[in-house]
């Protein structure tokens, strides 16, 4: 990864870690709780949501009449709600009833260490505090209609992401097919990958990345394409997540390795081996340029997706 892109993704995630640090600080739960959500949502991670949410929002900033500052700042909430529903999202994937690991972010998981029922009800809060957070951020403006309106489009846009048409209902598809893949000549065996992975991995991060957007106010043209673009990375970023599963180490990954190989579950490795899903990752991150190009938008957002290919973890 570039040295700059780099300090660009610690400046992120260090303002994204005060302002969780912050919220949970000021919660009024019951410590019995509270300690593992703290461990769920604080521990080691990419923080690519909140990234985008942030990065989507200062790169459409100029075309709004922004500093990036302000656009920053306006995006923080909406980076803090999407990274508690990510972390929540990790905590429930992990339990013995969904994929049953016992590692994630290089350390035991919540429910390994707090319980499963302790697990389940951490994820539970930091489900539905995001919403909160979202809803009742204090900011300069937050009386106006402009702001409301922004807002309420951006919890919509969430809501629809990591509700049953999106992350659960994608969840649902890949635990349901564990132990039974489509066979690879099946006729919409990529079709339907594509549309599990879509909704358990794409929404949240399209929707990471338009609520940026929309926070800024961005008209419908800048929104539609960081749509396009966040599309095409969502999936680009699962291709890479399969490809690793089959190539990386739990020390490189943080998390078990090889668990979806052994599981019987759909892969894009499985469906068209290793070459043609770096081809097919390359070729989304492509069109993903092409959607930023198209519509003037500058910014951080090409330099992530090109890191998305690269990664290794």
């Amino acid at each position: 990864m570039p040295s700059d892109l780099e300090t660009y993704f610690q400046d992120c995630r260090r303002d994204v870690e005060a302002a969780l640090d912050r919220i949970l600080a000021a919660s009024h739960a019951p410590a019995v709780v509270a300690e593992p959500i703290r461990y769920a949502a604080l521990g080691p991670g990419k923080r690519l949501r909140p990234i985008l949410t942030i990065a989507a929002a200062e790169s459409v900033a100029p075309q709004v009449g922004l500093d990036v500052t302000a656009a920053r700042a306006a995006a923080l909430p909406a980076a803090c709600a999407v990274e508690m529903i990510h972390a929540y999202s990790l905590v429930h994937d992990d339990l013995p009833a969904m994929d049953d690991d016992a590692l994630r972010r290089g350390r035991p998981t919540t429910h390994v260490v707090y319980g499963d029922g302790m697990a389940i009800l951490a994820g539970d809060g930091l489900l539905t505090d995001a919403f909160r957070v979202l809803a009742s951020w204090p900011d300069g403006d937050a009386r106006e209609a402009a702001s409301t309106a922004r807002r309420l489009r951006a919890l919509t846009r969430l809501a629809e992401a990591a509700g049953s048409a999106g992350m659960v209902g994608g969840q649902a598809i890949d635990l349901a097919a564990v132990g039974q893949p489509a066979p690879a000549d099946a006729p919409d065996a990529a079709a339907a990958l594509e549309d599990m992975h879509g909704r358990k991995t794409g929404a949240l991060i399209r929707a990471a990345a338009v609520m940026g957007a929309l926070l800024v106010g961005a008209d419908a043209r800048l929104v539609d394409a960081i749509d396009v673009y966040a599309r095409e990375l969502g999936l680009a970023f699962q291709i890479v997540d399969d490809i690793l599963d089959v190539e990386g180490s739990a020390d490189a990954l943080g998390k078990t390795a090889g668990k979806d190989a052994a599981a019987g579950k759909p892969t894009f490795p499985a469906l068209y081996g290793l070459a043609e899903s770096r081809r097919r990752a390359a070729a989304c991150i492509d069109r993903a340029h092409r959607a930023l190009t198209t519509a003037g938008i500058a910014g951080r957002l090409g330099e992530i997706a090109d890191w998305s290919l690269t990664r290794t973890r």
